[in-house]
């Protein structure tokens, strides 16, 4: 009853129910009159919304369950029996109510989200800070947001240091520090310190806005049971006004029976094989569960996406960014002369310290995690490829492969060269260091598993997930790291992105349903071709978020393993759902053809079935798996181990 407000429906439930108990005791008074007067205001109540569902269901030429209740109480009717038509039709609004009432709970998700997008934000321009809606800010614009406000773009730090509670977006149970050149998010909530914030995202493209717009798909698209039931729907109400009227016809021909007699047997049937609880025992169940799923910080697009992650067999990852956190840190400082690590350290650092290459940021925040002075260098010169030239401290120091820090053609001293063997062939990216022509050590980098994930493919295993995988572009070397790492056997590597699709292919054809998860533009082919694509929110890319059924609003692994174990529970409500329903509606039709069923009886069995299908499915919103993934508390990039 989507047109009519919640209170409406309450209040003419209500009414239904009041003028049902005047006619009543009208009746026991002697006052038919009056009595017929009372039991009609309540058919008018009772029947208010269901008849303008079945007149807007009508004129789309469809037949539902709101044409046979109202049929069955005009019977009842008919026949003298207004006192439990009535009653059907209180019955029946207050079961609408309730599920009215009942979805409402999940749709709350969108109205929250929505309260936490601020309409205005106040931009520094020429003419000064100046407040103006959102929708003006342009990309590239600078923002300030107080200590204690929402943060109203999304964006990237440029000036302050706050805590941010990022929870509204992803989850995370604890604020985060932000500093300049990290990225916040729309919606989420500053804390004590002033943040300056360029923009990044215009007002309708932000997380947030697109979040709202993935709940609300979500809540409109309808998973294959659902339409599977929609398509039965109605060649089932017609079977059931066809049987009904056989019923009527027939018992009086056939077995002459009165008229009257048979008539109510009809109308009996006609309320007892209403599929009620079967429509709506899917919507229930899966709404609820996509609202659970939203506040841990998991997006469903839709039922659909729910019921195919809980038959998944398979799961694959892409490596970088997925698995790894996608940022190369130091892991291995290694001296081959003598001398001392934080030595080592500090000099590559300060050699780097001008680069902007992605191995000189983890060896510059390598020095600074362990407190080293890094001295900026008097001169500086990167050679593409190779590494880079700088003098330091008067000394000239080179960081990069063999061939730049060595004379031409000389060989690596044998220590550094072994050290440098064992690194590369444990998956590290080795660079030497030498200094005033000595090489002086190598250091390891690598891209490194996040902390969760060995914990989160053992849960996937014991969810009795048959095979994890990894595909990555990476080379076989360091992909056959990680994966011995986290226990993955089934490793692919140096893959393009068609590829990447041929091996979600593969390995649906061997296995069933594949789960591929990656966070990469180059993984939305390979999101697209997996029966479930699984997208990493906190750092994934527009195209990624856009092509999966599934987004990680935390680059957490364990939301995986949740969001796993929710559908599996949701398709086992389902099925729950679905055979009571069918099992109550079998024994109601055998109760009423052979033991000739009331029809007050029939009204109240069929009413409490739906009721009972939506107060099981509405568990959901509530539900935890027994070993619920706990949330990780904010990462920090490891020390390099000084050997």
């Amino acid at each position: 009853m989507p047109s009519l407000r919640r209170h409406h429906l309450a209040v003419l439930t209500a009414g239904t129910l009041a003028f049902l108990a005047v006619g009543v005791l009208l009746v026991r008074a002697g006052q038919d009159a009056a009595a017929y007067a009372a039991y009609t205001l309540a058919y008018a109540c009772g029947g208010y919304a269901a008849t303008r569902a079945a007149w807007g269901a009508l004129r789309a030429g469809r037949i539902d369950v709101n044409l046979l209740m109202l049929l069955a109480a005009a019977g009842a009717a008919a026949l003298g029996a207004w006192d439990e038509g009535a009653v059907l039709l209180f019955l029946f609004s207050l079961s609408n109510t309730l599920e009215y009432y009942a979805m409402a709970r999940t749709r709350r998700a969108i109205e929250a989200l929505m309260a936490l997008r601020p309409e205005r934000a106040l931009a520094r321009r020429a003419a000064g800070e100046v407040t103006v809606a959102v929708e003006d800010v342009a990309v590239g614009e600078t923002i300030v947001v107080r200590p204690g406000e929402r943060i109203p773009l999304d964006g990237r730090v440029t000036a302050g240091v706050s805590d941010v509670d990022q929870a509204p977006i992803t989850g995370e149970s604890v604020p985060v520090t932000r500093t300049p050149g990290d990225v916040v998010f729309a919606g989420t909530i500053n804390g004590g310190g002033l943040l300056e914030i360029e923009v990044t995202r215009p007002a309708g493209e932000t997380t947030l806005a697109r979040i709202i717009r993935m709940v609300a798909e979500a809540q409109s698209q309808r998973a294959p049971t659902q339409r599977l039931i929609d398509r039965v729907g109605q060649p089932y109400a017609l079977g059931v006004i066809a049987a009904s009227g056989a019923l009527a016809a027939g018992l009086p021909l056939l077995a002459g029976w009165p008229l009257p007699d048979a008539l109510y047997r009809a109308i009996t049937l006609l309320v007892v094989a209403s599929p009620c609880a079967l429509v709506i025992s899917t919507p229930a169940s899966l709404l609820s569960a996509i609202a659970n799923a939203a506040r841990a910080g998991v997006l469903f697009k839709g039922g659909a996406a729910l019921e195919a992650l809980a038959g998944v067999r398979t799961v694959v990852f892409d490596k970088t960014g997925t698995l790894t956190r996608g940022v190369l840190v130091a892991t291995d400082v290694v001296p081959t002369d003598g001398g001392s690590p934080q030595t080592l350290l500090a000099l590559a650092a300060a050699a780097e310290l001008r680069s902007e290459h992605h191995l000189a940021e983890g060896i510059v925040a390598a020095a600074q995690a362990w407190g080293l002075a890094v001295e900026p260098p008097a001169t500086f010169q990167a050679v593409p490829g190779q590494g880079v030239i700088a003098q330091v401290a008067g000394a000239e120091v080179r960081v990069g492969v063999p061939e730049l820090v060595t004379d031409a053609g000389a060989a690596l001293p044998e220590p550094a060269r072994r050290t440098l063997e064992r690194l590369e062939a444990a998956g590290r990216t080795a660079v030497v260091v030498a200094a005033s022509g000595r090489v002086l050590g190598v250091i390891g980098l690598a891209d490194v598993v996040r902390p969760e994930a060995a914990e989160a493919v053992a849960a996937l295993r014991r969810l009795g997930v048959a095979r994890v995988g990894l595909v990555t572009g990476d080379n076989e070397r360091t992909a056959a790291a990680v994966a011995a790492a986290l226990a993955i056997t089934h490793v692919e590597a140096r893959l393009q992105p068609e590829e990447k699709v041929a091996a979600i292919r593969r390995l649906r054809a061997a296995d069933g349903a594949v789960a591929m998860v990656g966070d990469g533009v180059n993984d939305a082919p390979a999101l697209a071709a997996a029966d479930v694509g699984v997208a990493m929110g906190g750092g994934g890319t527009d195209a990624a978020l856009e092509t999966a059924d599934v987004v990680l609003m935390r680059d957490d692994l364990r939301r995986l393993v949740y969001a796993l174990a929710l559908a599996r529970r949701a398709r086992a409500v389902v099925v729950q759902n679905l055979a009571f329903a069918a099992a109550v509606i079998a024994a109601l039709v055998v109760a009423t053809l052979a033991a000739g069923l009331r029809l007050s009886a029939g009204v109240v069995g069929h009413e409490m079935s739906t009721v009972i299908v939506v107060a099981n499915g509405l568990r959901l919103l509530r539900w935890r798996p027994p070993e619920a993934p706990a949330v990780a508390p904010p990462e920090e990039k490891p020390a390099p181990a000084l050997k």
